[in-house]
């Protein structure tokens, strides 16, 4: 019997944000689902992030974003995977993020958005049903 491989996702926070307590409680509650999380740390620059993704062999990335770029941030990343033939690995975002832009960030390739008050039982949820392997 061939067991499917744990889904790997690389958790970020990008730019000058330095506030990772959102990003470190996702990190842990997807670590205690099974799911293979690898944490960036602070202060990661897009072209950092994706390398660590292809790297890892990661699944999706997943983009803490309090400063206010997420437009600016979540799109580079879509960028530089899209350069690096490696648009198969999905990025989803969190953070304090606008209703109003969702449709564009949706539109530029980001695959789920979670805001403050989200659940991590919400979180690992999603991951499983649109992460996990075949």
């Amino acid at each position: 019997m061939s067991q499917s491989a744990p889904v790997r996702v690389v958790i970020a926070k990008p730019g000058l944000d330095g506030h990772d307590r959102g990003a470190k409680v996702v990190a842990r509650a997807l670590r205690d689902a099974g799911v293979e999380v690898i944490y960036t740390g602070l202060h990661q620059m897009p072209d950092q992030i994706v390398a660590t993704a292809i790297q890892e062999d990661a699944d999706a990335i997943g983009l803490s974003i309090l400063s206010g770029a997420h437009m600016t941030q979540c799109a580079k990343v879509i960028e530089i995977l899209k350069e690096k033939d490696a648009s198969d690995i999905k990025v989803f975002a969190g953070g304090i993020i606008p209703e109003a832009d969702f449709p564009a960030l949706k539109e530029m390739g980001v695959v789920e958005i979670f805001t403050p008050g989200t659940s991590t039982q919400a979180i690992v949820d999603w991951v499983n049903a649109n992460l996990a392997h075949a």
